[in-house]
Order: C-alpha cells, then sequence, then structure tokens
C-alpha cells in the first residue's frame, strides 16, 4: 500500500519478451480487493497450512475433548466469540453468508485437510498465529523470486473491478504465444464453474517435458527440512488436481464468458482504464472493453490448440536451504475429483453443515488455531449446532 490517504492495490501483469507484464493498482475511486479480481496476485501455492508438526507420529487425539473455552483472544487481546448462534439461525448458504461470488481451489484443498478448520478462518479471517503469518511471507517471497526468473513484472493503476479482471486476461493472453512455443510459464491464472460454482486459482508454473508432454509443477515450501505427511500431500495432490480439470477445461472450450459474468458481476461492456487501455494496445490488442478482452481470451484459449495438461508433479523444498526435499508425481483420476468436488460444493450451497476430522486424523488438531473453541471436537466428532436427529445424515 502507498503513504499518504490513498490506498491503492497493485495487480501484476508479466513481462514475456516484448510483451509487458502487468501489475494493477488501485488509484482513485472505489478501490478493488483481490476478491474482486477473481484472484489473488499470490500463488495459490502460497497459502500454504502451517502444519509442520514436531514429529511425524499420529496422536492419539481424541476429538471428543472439550477445549476450555468457546471464544478466541483477538488482536487486542479481548476474546472474540465464534458466531455459532448465527450459523444455527441463518437458512442462507455459505456462500450467501460470506458474500462471495466465487471460491478459491485453495478453500476447496484447505475442505480436504479439515473443512471445518476451513470455516473458522473464514468466520474468524485473519486469526494467524505470528509463526504461521512469517512461514505464508517466506513461501511468498520464494514463489515471486522464481516468477522473476522468467519476466518482469510491470504495475498498472486500476480503479475497477473490471480492470483487475482485465489484468489477468492481458497476463493470459501474454501466456498463450509462450506456451504454443513450447515455452515455459509461470502464474498462469485458471477459472471455471464447477458443480455449479465459479472456482478460481493460479497455476504455479507450465512447461513441456523433453517428450513434448505439457507438465503442471506446483512448488510447496517447508520450514523444515522434511517432507510432509501423507494426508498434506493428499490436499496437494487434490489442489493440482483441481487445476488440471480446470485449465483442460478453457483450452477446450468448456469455459464460458457467459458463465463467468454471471458469477463476478463483471459488466463487459464498461470501458478499461486508460491505464490498461494504454498496455494492451501496446501488446498489439485493440480493445475498448472488458467484453471485447474477454472475447480475445476465450478465442485464444480455444483456438490455440494448446494441449490439455498431461503431467501433473509437486516439488517439496526447504525454505532456508532451497534444497529439494522431494518431488510427487499426481495420477489424476477424474472421477474421484468431481466426487470430491460434489461433496464440498454441497456445504457451499447449504445442503450440509461443515464437517471436521475423523477419529484417525485428530492429530490435525495439535496445530490447528481453533481447536479450543471446535465445535466438532466438543461434539465427539459432530458440531453441537446440528439437532440429534441429523446426526447420521451429517456422517
Amino acid at each position: 500500500m502507498s503513504s499518504g490517504s490513498e490506498r491503492r492495490k497493485r495487480r501484476t501483469v508479466r513481462d514475456w519478451s516484448g510483451y509487458a507484464g502487468l501489475c494493477a493498482m488501485a488509484e482513485t475511486g472505489e478501490e478493488v480487493s483481490a476478491e474482486a479480481s477473481g484472484f489473488s496476485d499470490m500463488s495459490d501455492s502460497e497459502f500454504l497450512e502451517y502444519l509442520d508438526l514436531e514429529d511425524t507420529q499420529e496422536s492419539s487425539a481424541s476429538l471428543s475433548k472439550p477445549g476450555p473455552s468457546s471464544e478466541l483472544p483477538g488482536k487486542d487481546s479481548k476474546l472474540i466469540s465464534l458466531p455459532t448462534w448465527k450459523r444455527r439461525l441463518d437458512v442462507s448458504s455459505p456462500m450467501e453468508r460470506f458474500h462471495l461470488k466465487y471460491l478459491y481451489v485453495t478453500d476447496l484443498s484447505t475442505q480436504d485437510w479439515c473443512e471445518q478448520q476451513m470455516v473458522y478462518e473464514k468466520e474468524l479471517p485473519g486469526f494467524f498465529a505470528p509463526e504461521k503469518a512469517a512461514v505464508l511471507d517466506t513461501g511468498a517471497s520464494i514463489h515471486l523470486a522464481r516468477e522473476l526468473e522468467v519476466h518482469d513484472l510491470v504495475t498498472l493503476p486500476i480503479t475497477t473491478k473490471e480492470d483487475a479482471w482485465a489484468v489477468k486476461f492481458l497476463n493470459i493472453l501474454s501466456m498463450i504465444p509462450v506456451l504454443q512455443s513450447e515455452g515455459r510459464v509461470r502464474e498462469f491464472p485458471v477459472f471455471g464453474e464447477v458443480a455449479g460454482v465459479l472456482l478460481v486459482g493460479v497455476i504455479d508454473e507450465l512447461h513441456y517435458t523433453a517428450k513434448g508432454e505439457l507438465e503442471l509443477a506446483e512448488l510447496k515450501t517447508r520450514r523444515r527440512p522434511m517432507l510432509p505427511l501423507e494426508a498434506q500431500k493428499k490436499k496437494d495432490c487434490f489442489q493440482v488436481s483441481l487445476y488440471k480439470y480446470i485449465f483442460d477445461a478453457m483450452v477446450q472450450g468448456k469455459v464460458t464468458s457467459t458463465s463467468l459474468i454471471y458469477h463476478t458481476k463483471l459488466c463487459p461492456d464498461k470501458p478499461l482504464g486508460p491505464s490498461v487501455l494504454k498496455h494492451a494496445r501496446q501488446g498489439g490488442f485493440s480493445v475498448k472493453s472488458l467484453g471485447d478482452l474477454m472475447e480475445l481470451v476465450f478465442l485464444s484459449l480455444t483456438l490455440s490448440d494448446l494441449p490439455v495438461i498431461d503431467i501433473l508433479k509437486i516439488d517439496y523444498i526447504h525454505q532456508e536451504t532451497a534444497t529439494v526435499l522431494g518431488t510427487e508425481m499426481v495420477a489424476f483420476e477424474e472421477n474421484e475429483v468431481k466426487s470430491k468436488v460434489q461433496h464440498y460444493m454441497a456445504y457451499w450451497m447449504g445442503h450440509r453443515e461443515p464437517q471436521g476430522v475423523d477419529v484417525e486424523e485428530a492429530w490435525k488438531c495439535r496445530t490447528c488455531s481453533y481447536a479450543d473453541i471446535c465445535e466438532w471436537r466438543k461434539g465427539g466428532g459432530m458440531p453441537s449446532s446440528i439437532p440429534e436427529h441429523q446426526a447420521k445424515r451429517v456422517k
């Protein structure tokens, strides 16, 4: 953020040898948040879970063990009460209750770790332990350094959410020719409707192997020089599988501008801001509005003959030394991905209550900031706000 009374939000445009990469900064008028743009400028992989345990032994912690309090200390040391009463009385869906137009891929992958934890993070935003915030900052720095290895970043001033999305579209348009020439790109934005909800995310890296296969490489940084537990790997594998599912749909013409406009409430006829417009024209794109740019993006994606992703790979590296700790090759199972998505979306659409971990995975609670107030733990594996007669359906 800049100094003075003006608050500025930056959006990044990538510079791909001859085409300036973009960053957007909200200058005057309405402030454009990451939510408004549909993407955060950080890669999804930077939303790391602080899951480094002291050892890899699974604790025998019991789900039914009650926490000492139903409140959490806030930033000013005052107690924050969890709005359980609101959830109990609210008949709206979580999408409506949290005022969400779309979800991040990391929202669903976090559900794969612990859905109840993800809900608390939505209800009590910003409640990060200092050490977790430090891990996030370090991971973000590593990802930025890797991105700058392949292109430069240019900052553009923006004033509307349409401009923020335009920046993402310009980045996609700049990356397509690189992929067509079998080059390497980083921070590729993806979006698409899945099970009736818009999902957005950012792929760490796309490149081609020696055999000409398109490979997705996801980078995960680790605070400790050790590979994650299998449960963490499972969460990460689901994340990259979702990226493939959405990217493949984009290049196969299954993602439409109509769906995107419906979910985001963007105004396609709105003229682009002067800085975005100037940069688009410098890149050879004769556009005036967001709708013009969207049309170019969807045509380019479907007519560029880009292949679907062939290989999914996750590299785990140590934050301090940058040593590669190991590589996980991910087998894409489309039916399993669809099944998980349907289950997780049922929560977001209001068809079921949030669920915590099974007893066998209660060790996850050891590093959870919300363990002391968790309704799932207090209810022995069933949130206390659910009437008893509904328990079997939830489980």
